[in-house]
C-alpha cells in the first residue's frame, strides 16, 4: 500500500495569486526557520502556458513583494505612457478628454505585461527563493491538474490529481490549501459550502499579439462601441508593447442577448476599424488566445474567503475589478496576505477555520475589498438599464462618425430630454458608487439571451483581408495539443443538446455553445437525419465559454491531464 502523500501547504494553480504565496511563505519560513512542505499543482505544461490577460497593471504590490523587480529582470513589455478612453464608431475614432471618465482608467505609469511571462518568472522566483530556505521542501508539479476536491470529517483534505483517482498516489493531500484556479475546481468548494448567494458572471477576453512594422510602445487604449453596438458590456483594448509588437483584444461579457455573439468573429470586426487596419499594415500575427474573467465584484464574492482547510484566492474568490479594468494586482494582494496568515497558523499548529478567519478580516480591509465595495454596482448599472449600451452609445457612435461626438451626446438628450438625463444621472451615482441601493443579485449569465435576439447591421468599413482570421485559423495561434483520448468537456446529456439544437435551428441560428466558442470546438453533426452535438476536442483553448452561455446548463468544461491544452506563452 502507498504512503499517503501530505504537505502542509498545497497551492492550486500556478497563478499570481499562488506564486505570490508561495514566494513570501518562503521569506516568512527562512525568517521563522521552521520546517515546511510545500506544493505547487499547475495543469499546464509549464508555468504560463495556461496565463493570458491583457494586461496593464499597478505595480505596487509588485513592489511590495519584489522590491528590486527591475534588477531582477521582471518581464515588462513598456511603462504606459500615453493612456486613452475611446469611442469607435464604424469608422471613426474619439479620444475622450481625461476629465470625461474615471481616474480608474487612466493607466499612465502602469505596466504593460505579458502575464504568462511573468508567471514563468515568478515560478523562477520561487525556485530560488526555495534554495535561500532549505527548511522548506517545495515541489513545483507542471502538467498536474486538481480533478477533485477530497473532503474529510467536514474540512478541505487535498485534492485528486487524476480524474478517476484509482490509489492513494493520485491523492495529494495537506494541512491547508489555497485554490488560486479560475474556477475549474474551486467552483466545487464553493458549491460544498454554499458560499456564494449571488451568481458569478462572467466575460470572455479574446486577445492576439501582433508584430508591427512602427513602435507604440507605451500608447494603452481602451476603447467602447464598434463592434459592440448591440447592447453587450464590453469594449476592446490595444498596448503597445516593446520591439514593434502589440495586444489587440476585446472583453465581451457573456450576459448578452445575444446567442450567436461570437467573440473570436468580434475581434475580427474591431480589426477591421480604419484606426486599427491602419495600425495592423503590413504586420504579422503571433499569438491568439481566449481566457475567463470574473465579473461580478463584490456581490459576487464568497461568504467566507476560508473554509476548514482551505482558503480562496485571486480568479477563484473573484476579486477582479471591472471598473478598474484591475486585477493581478488584487490576486497577488490575496497571495501576499494569505502567506502571513498560513505561516502563522502553520507555526502554531491551529489547523482550525478560525486560524484562517484573520484572511478575510485583511483583505476586506485592505484596498482589494474596498475598492470593490465603491465599485459594487458598475456592472450592475448597465444591466439595470439596457438603453445605456443599446440606444445611448450607438448614438454617440454615430456623433463619432460624423465628426462630432458630442453632438451625438446632445442627440441622445433631445430624443429623450428628461429620460436620458434621469438615466445618466442615476447610472453615474451606481457608477461612481455615490448611491447606495442595497444588496443586489445577478442572475446567471445564461438567463440573458433572447433566442430570437436579431443584432443590427451595420456597414462594414474597408479592410485587409490578410488581417482577418477565421476561427479555424485563430486556433492554430493558440498552439493547441492534447494527448490521445482526451475528454476533458462533460455534456451531460445528449438529448438535450438535440433539443437546443432544434430550438435554435427553427430560428436560422445556431446554439450558443457553437456560435459562441473561442476556439473551434463545438459543432452540430448530421446523425441518421438528425442534428446532434458534436466536439473537436483537439481544438479547445481552455476557457470555459460554451460551459458559461449554455443554455441547458449541459456542459462542464474540466481540467485537461498531462499538460494538454493551448500554449499562451506571449500571450
Amino acid at each position: 500500500m502507498s504512503a499517503r502523500i501530505e504537505y502542509d501547504l498545497l497551492l492550486v494553480g500556478g497563478s499570481p495569486s499562488n506564486l505570490t504565496l508561495a514566494y513570501h511563505f518562503l521569506e516568512l519560513a527562512k525568517a521563522s526557520g521552521k520546517e515546511f512542505t510545500v506544493a505547487i499543482l499547475e495543469k499546464g505544461k509549464e508555468f504560463g502556458s495556461h496565463i493570458m490577460s491583457g494586461a496593464v497593471s499597478n505595480p505596487h504590490v509588485l513592489k511590495k513583494v519584489w522590491p528590486n523587480y527591475a534588477e531582477l529582470n521582471f518581464p515588462v513589455e513598456a511603462v504606459c505612457n500615453e493612456s486613452n478612453l475611446s469611442v469607435l464608431g464604424t469608422h471613426g475614432k474619439w479620444d475622450m478628454p481625461a476629465w470625461m471618465y474615471p481616474k480608474s482608467l487612466d493607466k499612465n505609469g502602469y505596466l504593460v505585461l505579458t502575464l504568462s511571462q511573468c508567471v514563468y518568472w515568478m515560478s523562477n522566483q520561487v525556485q530560488e527563493k526555495a534554495k535561500e530556505a532549505p527548511n522548506v521542501a517545495v515541489d513545483m508539479y507542471t502538467g498536474f491538474a486538481a480533478h477533485k476536491v477530497i473532503f474529510e470529517d467536514g474540512r478541505v483534505a487535498g485534492v485528486a490529481v487524476t480524474e478517476n483517482p484509482k490509489s492513494e498516489e493520485d491523492y495529494v493531500y495537506a494541512k491547508f490549501t489555497a485554490f488560486g484556479d479560475k474556477g475549474f475546481i474551486s467552483r466545487d468548494l464553493i458549491e460544498h459550502y454554499k458560499l456564494r448567494d449571488c451568481p458569478q458572471i462572467w466575460s470572455v477576453g479574446v486577445k492576439e499579439v501582433w508584430q508591427l512594422n512602427e513602435s507604440y510602445e507605451g500608447k494603452v487604449w481602451h476603447t467602447l462601441g464598434w463592434p459592440l453596438l448591440e447592447g453587450t458590456f464590453g469594449g476592446g483594448f490595444v498596448y503597445g508593447m516593446k520591439d514593434k509588437k502589440i495586444t489587440v483584444g476585446m472583453v465581451i461579457s457573456l450576459d448578452s442577448k445575444d446567442p450567436n455573439m461570437n467573440p473570436q468573429w468580434k475581434l475580427q470586426e474591431y480589426k477591421k476599424h480604419p484606426w486599427l487596419q491602419e495600425m495592423l499594415k503590413g504586420g504579422k500575427l503571433l499569438k491568439y488566445g481566449a481566457a475567463l474573467l470574473p465579473e461580478g465584484g463584490y456581490y459576487s464574492l464568497p461568504k467566507k474567503f476560508a473554509v476548514p482547510g482551505a482558503l480562496l484566492l485571486g480568479d477563484a474568490l473573484g476579486v477582479l475589478d471591472v471598473k478598474q479594468l484591475a486585477g493581478i494586482d488584487r490576486a497577488m494582494e490575496c497571495g501576499y496576505v494569505a502567506a502571513e496568515v498560513l505561516h502563522d497558523a502553520l507555526v502554531k499548529g491551529d489547523f482550525s477555520e478560525e486560524a484562517l478567519a484573520p484572511y478575510q478580516k485583511r483583505l476586506t480591509d485592505s484596498f482589494v475589498i474596498k475598492e470593490s465595495y465603491d465599485d459594487r454596482y458598475f456592472r450592475w448599472a448597465f444591466i439595470e438599464n439596457p438603453k445605456l449600451l443599446g440606444q445611448y452609445l450607438p448614438t454617440v457612435a454615430k456623433g463619432v462618425d460624423d465628426g462630432h461626438p458630442l453632438v451625438g451626446m446632445m442627440k441622445v438628450g433631445m430624443k429623450n430630454p428628461f429620460g436620458a438625463a434621469a438615466d445618466g444621472i442615476r447610472a453615474l451615482g451606481l457608477i461612481e458608487g455615490k448611491k447606495d441601493i442595497g444588496a443586489i443579485k445577478y442572475i446567471p449569465d445564461f438567463k440573458h439571451i433572447v433566442p430570437a435576439f436579431v443584432a443590427p447591421k451595420y456597414d462594414e468599413p474597408q479592410y485587409d483581408k490578410a488581417t482577418i482570421y477565421s476561427r479555424p485559423d485563430a486556433v492554430f495561434y493558440a498552439s493547441t495539443k492534447y494527448h490521445e483520448g482526451n475528454q476533458h468537456i462533460d455534456e451531460f446529456n445528449a438529448q438535450v443538446c438535440v433539443k437546443c439544437i432544434s430550438t435554435y435551428d427553427a430560428l436560422g441560428k445556431t446554439t450558443p455553445c457553437v456560435a459562441d466558442c473561442t476556439a473551434e470546438v463545438h459543432r452540430i453533426d448530421v446523425i441518421d437525419s438528425i442534428k446532434k452535438h458534436g466536439m473537436s476536442l483537439e481544438n479547445c483553448v481552455h476557457c470555459r465559454t460554451c460551459e458559461i452561455v449554455c443554455p441547458e446548463v449541459n456542459l462542464r468544461v474540466k481540467p485537461t491531464e498531462q499538460g494538454s491544452g493551448p500554449d499562451f506563452m506571449g500571450l
